[in-house]
């Protein structure tokens, strides 16, 4: 979905396309799979416990990320369809435990009938859009993305999701794969988020980004997602583990008075 039906310099999906088996790690623009699943809770403190399906579920995010891209008929969450959905799952770092999983999807002759020209046509030219018809229910796929994820994330911890612009992603995946939206945190990692910020500050770093080769197709979009992030983490941000102490209580200090008036202050009226 990296281009939500409008190609610009940010990469973003539309959310329309994509069939592909895993791919090589070699896909990921220089990340190497890590060569062992990770299945076990992590290091991260627990914190409070919900039910989830019967199972006690932490609220703490798992130490896996969950990658997702989905390629769908339109935007309209109410008359559009997933045709397919990408996922990849790394640890924190940013390293692919494996090459990626992904699936093409029939959302049926509703959705497809409805597909404007812009979105055919950037199917077509990816490819998608002739191995629509032959794709699997919206049912099964969730069931097969549902047994990729739990490959890597064991059952005691929700992992977070990640993506490009990822709320969209999210809105299909709510509406169409409910029991896959509910194994996944809250939380999303959203990359656009990142890149939006640094067109404001750092200018150079966002000019300078990867190129997206992509092509609209779920799975090498992405694995660029992931890139993308990796190369804000070393341009963008400090180096782990960042400030000491010292330096990061005089910038709360700062911070908290530069924002007190608009925290503790009372509300004022238009002027």
């Amino acid at each position: 979905m990296q281009h939500r039906f409008a190609a610009d310099r940010d990469g973003e999906h539309s959310h329309a396309e994509k069939p592909r088996a895993s791919g090589p790690p070699g896909r990921l623009g220089g990340l190497r799979a890590a060569s062992t699943p990770c299945h076990g809770e992590g290091s991260l403190a627990p914190e409070h416990q919900d039910q989830h399906r019967g199972a006690t579920v932490s609220n703490t995010p798992a130490e896996q990320i969950v990658w997702i891209d989905c390629e769908m008929t339109g935007l309209d969450v109410d008359r559009d369809g997933l045709c397919e959905i990408a996922v990849i799952v790394t640890d924190f770092d940013l390293t692919p435990l494996d090459p990626g999983f992904e699936v093409v999807i029939n959302p049926g002759p509703d959705a497809l009938e409805q597909m404007n020209d812009f979105v055919r046509s950037m199917h077509a030219g990816s490819g998608l859009l002739p191995r629509i018809e032959a794709g699997v229910s919206v049912e099964e796929a969730e069931r097969q993305v549902l047994d990729y994820v739990n490959r890597f994330v064991g059952p005691g911890r929700r992992p977070l999701v990640a993506g490009n612009t990822i709320g969209m992603d999210r809105r299909f995946i709510a509406k169409y794969m409910p029991v896959l939206e509910e194994r996944l945190h809250y939380r999303s990692i959203d990359v656009s988020t990142i890149k939006e910020l640094a067109r404001r500050w750092y200018v150079p770093a966002y000019f300078n980004a990867p190129e997206k080769r992509g092509g609209h197709r779920a799975l090498a979009d992405i694995a660029e997602s992931i890139q993308e992030l990796a190369y804000f983490r070393e341009t963008v941000m400090l180096e782990a583990p960042g400030p000491d102490k010292t330096v990061t209580a005089e910038i709360a200090r700062r911070m908290g008075e530069r924002y007190a008036p608009f925290i503790d202050g009372e509300p004022q009226p238009p002027r």
